[in-house]
């Protein structure tokens, strides 16, 4: 992997997630659901399994329905694993709740943007 493509993918990730927390923080469940790829797995402790964007958006959907919001990722970390996919990993809270990511996969689409194909997070 060329430096270039670890400089390309790791600012894609950050931009990317930003975005996604953008989009929870504005109450914007179809903006989340956006950033993730149409067969997503999300799993979230201990709400359960999510297969596919439309699963996962209506997720998000009830958990801003039920008021939350402000969510900041604490200390967060990219590891760029090849180039074509990066995982993060980082403590969260938000003003209702609090956690951890286990582990984000994003991966780099033929448009260059960077979707999310696995989310793995629990709440504690």
């Amino acid at each position: 992997m060329t430096d270039e493509e670890r400089t390309f993918l790791l600012a894609a990730v950050k931009k990317a997630s930003e975005q996604w927390k953008t989009a929870f923080n504005s109450g914007d469940a179809p903006g989340c659901a956006s950033h993730y790829e149409a067969e997503a797995v999300m799993t979230a402790e201990p709400f359960g399994e999510f297969r596919g964007k439309e699963t996962i958006q209506a997720f998000w959907q009830k958990l801003i329905e039920d008021g939350f919001s402000d969510v900041e990722y604490v200390d967060p970390r990219i590891d760029v694993i090849d180039p074509k996919s990066a995982v993060l990993e980082s403590a969260w809270k938000m003003n209702k709740a609090k956690g951890v990511i286990y582990r984000e996969l994003w991966v780099l689409q033929d448009d260059r943007s960077v979707k999310l194909r696995e989310d793995h997070f629990a709440a504690l």
